[in-house]
């Protein structure tokens, strides 16, 4: 069995952070950055989110997706990084788009589907 560790790449925290989002979406959840962290990496690790997020962001740009990563938010602000690849404007909508979305019924993407999409726009 494998493990999440200090030393897993971008892309394999990206498949992480998916399994963690889709659960928060399906209970119309949203987080923080801090609190992502915690839950990725059980401290304070918020400023290393932003390319692992991006992978996420920009898969689900090129596949027609709702944005979810747009249910993770600033402590502060409320709304996402202004780095995350999401129309800023309409956050309220894309969130309910990414609410309304049936996550368990698609298939999660791959190290190498995250990482392609991400070096693709990056």
């Amino acid at each position: 069995m494998r493990n999440f560790n200090p030393h897993s790449s971008q892309s394999a925290r990206a498949v992480q952070a998916w399994q963690i989002l889709i659960g928060m979406a399906m209970n119309r959840q949203t987080t923080t950055y801090l609190g992502l962290s915690k839950l990725m990496f059980e401290r304070d690790a918020a400023g290393v989110l932003a390319q692992i997020l991006g992978h996420i962001a920009f898969y689900c740009n090129d596949n027609n997706l709702p944005p979810l990563t747009s249910i993770v938010v600033g402590g502060g602000r409320g709304v996402p990084g202004e780095g995350i690849p999401t129309d800023q404007a309409a956050i309220d909508q894309k969130r309910e788009q990414v609410y309304k979305e049936n996550w368990y019924d698609v298939y999660p993407p791959s190290e190498k589907e995250l990482a392609k999409a991400y070096s693709d726009h990056a």
